[in-house]
């Protein structure tokens, strides 16, 4: 639970404090550690809840915590000021656990699974494999360059979709404005004209005249269906059933699960060269992944207890594609399996990417023409009765 704090620092100013605590008092003691006089504790809930709003960006604490740790400062010393230049109130109750349980001597991993909602299982486990080599920048190092490769692919599918979703916005504004405000006004002039108008042209100024009648209620219906679009895809991704329907899409299926095993052995190949051995790395991705991958892995991890090599475990249950169970092999071989798995990441994260390039390039000329095909029969619909009448007085 968090608590809002009311604070008399050692310079006689006065500090707002938010930290998550098992109770009041909890939440006095880990105040008063920080050499702050306690003056009123409350539920934050209490207080205007904006005030406290905030997200601990973990790459940005990554990259902070390492160029303090790199200057020469320890680890309590680096959280420490990280806590004072930090602004949010929120992120200053999440470093001052973390600096009042190192205090209490918890070991830093330990420390970062109690917040188990800011600190995921990947980054407390290589952490706690750091801990054991004693080389966390090393470990800093290596997350920040994992979260940059996951966040370049990423980037890569949000600015090809831009684009896109631009011409699908515009377009289907302009049809919406052309239906509700263009067509029925064409409606008024026809009807006047007393003249029988061609069926389609008729059909769809019918329905601009209905569109403008009924504007709220179609707009509450539209609202409607997008909700509940929003919690079927939702409870979809949550059942893990849209990753089975992109492997069945035909091109989009193959491109799909090539992404799921890149982000499973780039995972993999952190965990690895941080020193976590294969099974517990293999345990730490199985929440990461999709429910298919995690099945697989779940066998693959059978296998590999019963003495199988991961290559062969990974094949027999679907985990690999040609060219990555051959660089598996060689890693076996070579007893660097954590390098070739990073390696195979890449070499599908550059596969990826030049997919992507090329059905960008050919995706949005093709929706630009649907577009404009839209928009143009709305038009020559309009202008079919004049056309009409344009004939007749010739």
């Amino acid at each position: 639970m968090q608590f809002a704090v009311r604070a008399l620092a050692s310079d006689m100013s006065i500090a707002q404090l938010v930290v998550d605590a098992s109770d009041e008092a909890d939440a006095r003691r880990q105040v008063e550690a920080r050499g702050l006089y306690v003056s009123a504790v409350e539920p934050a809930m209490a207080l205007p809840i904006a005030r406290y709003r905030g997200n601990l960006s973990l790459v940005l604490f990554s990259q902070e915590l390492l160029a303090l740790l790199t200057a020469g400062l320890g680890i309590v010393e680096g959280l420490e000021a990280l806590l004072e230049k930090e602004g949010n109130l929120a992120t200053q109750a999440i470093l001052g656990r973390l600096v009042i349980g190192l205090r209490e001597g918890k070991r830093l991993s330990g420390v970062l699974a109690e917040q188990p909602t800011v600190f995921p299982l990947l980054f407390v486990g290589i952490v706690r494999a750091a801990e054991g080599t004693s080389d966390l920048p090393r470990a800093l190092e290596r997350y920040i360059e994992y979260q940059r490769r996951i966040d370049a692919v990423r980037t890569k599918v949000l600015s090809a979709s831009i684009y896109p979703v631009i011409l699908l916005l515009v377009g289907g504004g302009v049809s919406i404005f052309l239906m509700t405000y263009v067509v029925p006004r064409f409606a008024e002039v026809y009807q006047g004209a007393g003249r029988r108008l061609p069926l389609l042209s008729h059909l769809m100024l019918d329905w601009g005249q209905f569109a403008t009648r009924h504007t709220g209620s179609l707009m509450l219906t539209i609202a409607a269906a997008l909700v509940v679009a929003l919690r079927f895809v939702t409870r979809l991704v949550r059942r893990g059933s849209v990753a089975r329907l992109l492997e069945h899409l035909p091109g989009i299926g193959d491109r799909a699960r090539v992404y799921e095993l890149s982000r499973l052995y780039l995972t993999l190949g952190m965990l690895s060269e941080g020193g976590i051995t294969v099974l517990t790395a293999i345990d730490i991705v199985q929440a990461m992944a999709s429910p298919a991958i995690a099945k697989g892995l779940r066998e693959a991890r059978a296998a590999i207890e019963s003495g199988r090599p991961l290559s062969d475990a990974f094949e027999a249950n679907g985990l690999t594609t040609p060219i990555s169970l051959r660089m598996l092999r060689v890693g076996e071989r070579t007893g660097e399996m954590g390098v070739m798995l990073t390696r195979s990441a890449a070499f599908y994260d550059g596969e990826i990417g030049r997919w992507i390039d090329r059905f960008t390039r050919t995706f949005e000329p093709l929706l630009m023409a649907a577009i404009g095909l839209v928009v143009g029969a709305i038009v020559v619909l309009l202008y079919m009765p004049i056309f009409d009448l344009a004939g007749d007085l010739s």
